[in-house]
């Protein structure tokens, strides 16, 4: 291979070794430290598959409870964060949970002089923090006044509480949860490679987590579920499925929420969400969502199953934040507030056996030496 062969985007180029997750395309398996995702979204929770990302071990009872004691006190925002959030709340809320973390991290004196163990320490509070800024900013943007977490609530209850300023039940506390486990890791994607460039520069876990979040507001990352559903609304019912997805077909338009840059068979998740978006679509009269996202399905599998096409996590994820209420443009923010602990896990994996990422571009510009011209003699 020549040296000076170009791998755009990275494609296929291995530039780290990871225990944290391992996303296996072809036989459609989601692996969190060995554990398949469906074992643990049977039996475990968010706070669980959080500590087992960033310890590498499934916790003990005590070490859950310290755990979640943490989660919990980092889940209240201090007041200047708060008065960001409520003085901006117009704004687009990935770009407000961007500049609210970078806030946080200006004003904590660990995060100048940084150590290991801080980096730990700010990150595991970064997982109850960065899901209660989400939930804070869908707040001020619907009028309400900021609520402080309920020590009664998991992770995934406090978001729905401090969202809304009513106690969830626990069907929704529960699809909630789910939706935070599927979402927490996911190889090396885009976002999750943003947050190992910057940490290898010895920044601090706050500048990895600015960067993740950043790459994740594209829409080529963070943005398929609201476009997915947007499509399945576009649709309207299922009647009208053969019709506007033929066309789009025919036109070679991309549908949003099926095919993945690695899984070539049914993504994991997207199996695992189907039937909660079945259930919650039901319960919130949004029936009619769940059974035109299911034609739409048919029909795609029908015509583009043989060529490894099937949904992906984005196409019932949309409709489940949906149904709970969350309206389209916070999707993105709240895929942030799950993954945050496998960004912070991969970048503390990271930083353990550092090198600073420095890759190489091949020049193709003018190689000159080319002769100045002063400036009143150029034409």
């Amino acid at each position: 291979m020549d040296a000076n062969t170009v791998f755009k985007g990275l494609e296929g180029v291995i530039v780290s070794e990871t225990k944290v997750g391992f996303v296996d395309g072809e036989a459609g398996r989601l692996v969190y430290r060995g554990f398949n995702i469906e074992e643990l979204v049977q039996h475990s929770s968010y706070e669980e598959v959080s500590f087992l990302l960033i310890n590498g071990h499934l916790p003990t009872a005590s070490e859950l409870k310290s755990y979640r004691d943490v989660i919990m006190k980092s889940s209240s925002l201090p007041s200047e964060v708060i008065d960001l959030i409520w003085a901006h709340s117009n704004k687009y809320p990935t770009s407000l949970l961007r500049t609210a973390v970078s806030l946080l991290g200006a004003n904590d004196t660990r995060a100048d002089h940084i150590t290991d163990s801080d980096q730990k320490e700010i990150g595991v509070e970064l997982v109850g923090k960065v899901p209660a800024l989400v939930s804070s900013i869908r707040r001020a943007a619907e009028g309400g006044k900021y609520v402080k977490p309920s020590p009664d609530l998991s992770l995934a209850g406090n978001m729905l509480y401090q969202s809304t300023g009513k106690k969830p039940d626990k069907s929704s506390e529960r699809i909630m949860d789910v939706c935070l486990m599927l979402h927490a890791d996911h190889g090396s994607n885009a976002s999750t490679f943003s947050s190992l460039v910057t940490i290898s520069s010895l920044s601090d876990i706050y500048s990895a987590l600015t960067s993740a979040i950043g790459t994740l507001k594209g829409p080529l990352h963070g943005g398929a579920n609201e476009m997915a559903l947007k499509l399945i609304m576009e649709v309207g019912k299922p009647e009208n499925v053969e019709e506007v997805i033929g066309g789009k077909l025919e036109k070679k338009e991309k549908i949003m929420g099926f095919g993945h840059r690695v899984y070539k068979v049914y993504d994991p998740r997207a199996r695992i969400l189907k039937g909660f978006a079945r259930e919650v679509t039901a319960r919130n009269g949004k029936g009619q969502l769940f059974d035109t996202a299911q034609k739409i399905e048919d029909v795609m599998i029908s015509k583009l199953g043989t060529k490894g096409i099937f949904p992906n996590v984005d196409f019932y994820s949309g409709m489940v934040y949906d149904s709970l209420g969350f309206h389209p443009d916070m999707f993105t923010s709240l895929f942030a507030a799950s993954r945050t602990s496998g960004w912070v896990a991969r970048s503390l994996e990271y930083v353990s056996d550092n090198k600073l990422f420095r890759p190489r571009s091949s020049y193709v510009g003018e190689r000159g030496p080319l002769a100045y011209i002063p400036i009143e003699k150029r034409n």
